[in-house]
């Protein structure tokens, strides 16, 4: 029996060795499968995208945008029970935990609040609560305002608009190892401020919006592709403010280096919890001279 004990050892030495390599390459295959599903689920959402986009009906738009995102939450179930995946849509989350543990990781509170900014939104899609406020759509692009509540922001209530803005122009980049998603999304908006009657009372401008986040995924790979979030918090306008225009200019440069130039103009009757008090004063407003003809409607009729 001794002399063949070098053999046996051998055989199941080369039998564990190739159970090994193969649970390693199965595990492996299963990796790659789950890739390419979830890579066809995306490809499939973005063919569909294009309509949801361009779509000029803002009714259709509306009956169409829970079923539409209800469909691809459907697929990453189906995905998910196939392949697996964590369900609590959270591995960015734990990542950032783990690497706090072990201490090479200093800024931990700001990738937490991107990824619960992206969540919040996340969530919203996946449960059917995707109602915006405000759309418009020009040059493929289409831009939500999602919502706009009154927030406390460092103990002072201010408008927060919540904005989605869906087919900005991206391109993944790879240096090396490393993959970059860059996406091109420049934003220009104004605020237009008038009484009833139409006469101007101030106006404001901002640039990109604040918690920009231009590649979601990155927070949950089943985040649905090419939307970009962040928000404006708005200033409280004087009590005499009875309308507003707010446009939204973006800018999106193509890999090929075209631009799309879109440009959205929301117009609304001023909501009174968007309004100071009487008398209250409009902090960090700074006056400025123009002709009257152009802050009077009713001076410039006159004047023709």
């Amino acid at each position: 029996m001794k002399r063949y004990f070098g053999v046996i050892v051998l055989f199941v030495g080369v039998l564990v060795a190739s159970v090994m390599f193969y649970r390693k390459l199965s595990a492996q295959t299963h990796e790659a499968e789950r890739k390419a599903d979830l890579a066809r689920i995306q490809k499939e959402y973005l063919e569909r995208a294009g309509w949801m986009r361009s779509n000029p009906d803002d009714k259709g738009y509306r009956e169409e945008v829970v079923p539409f995102f209800k469909a691809y939450f459907e697929q990453i179930a189906t995905h998910q029970n196939r392949y697996g995946g964590n369900k609590e849509f959270d591995t960015y989350l734990q990542e950032v935990e783990r690497q706090v543990e072990s201490g090479k990781e200093d800024r931990a509170d700001d990738r937490k609040a991107f990824y619960q900014y992206t969540r919040k939104v996340f969530d919203t899609l996946r449960n059917g609560r995707y109602h915006p406020e405000w759309t418009a759509t020009d040059k493929g692009m289409r831009l939500d305002v999602v919502s706009s509540d009154v927030v406390m922001v460092l103990g002072k209530p201010q408008v927060r608009l919540q904005l989605a803005l869906w087919g900005a122009q991206r391109e993944l980049k790879e240096d090396g190892k490393l993959k970059k998603m860059v996406t091109s999304a420049s934003f220009d908006t104004a605020w237009r401020l008038t009484d009833a009657r139409g006469k101007l009372l101030g106006e404001m401008r901002g640039t990109d919006p604040s918690m920009k986040i231009d590649f979601p995924e990155r927070f949950i790979a089943e985040f649905p592709p090419q939307m970009v979030l962040g928000h404006y918090d708005m200033d409280l306008v004087p009590s005499e403010v009875s309308k507003m225009d707010i446009t939204f200019k973006v800018a999106s440069r193509a890999a090929s280096g075209g631009i799309a130039s879109a440009t959205y103009t929301w117009k609304l009757d001023v909501p009174g919890e968007w309004r100071l008090g009487a008398g209250e004063k409009w902090e960090g407003a700074t006056e400025e001279e123009r002709p009257e003809e152009e802050i009077d409607p009713a001076k410039a009729s006159a004047k023709q």
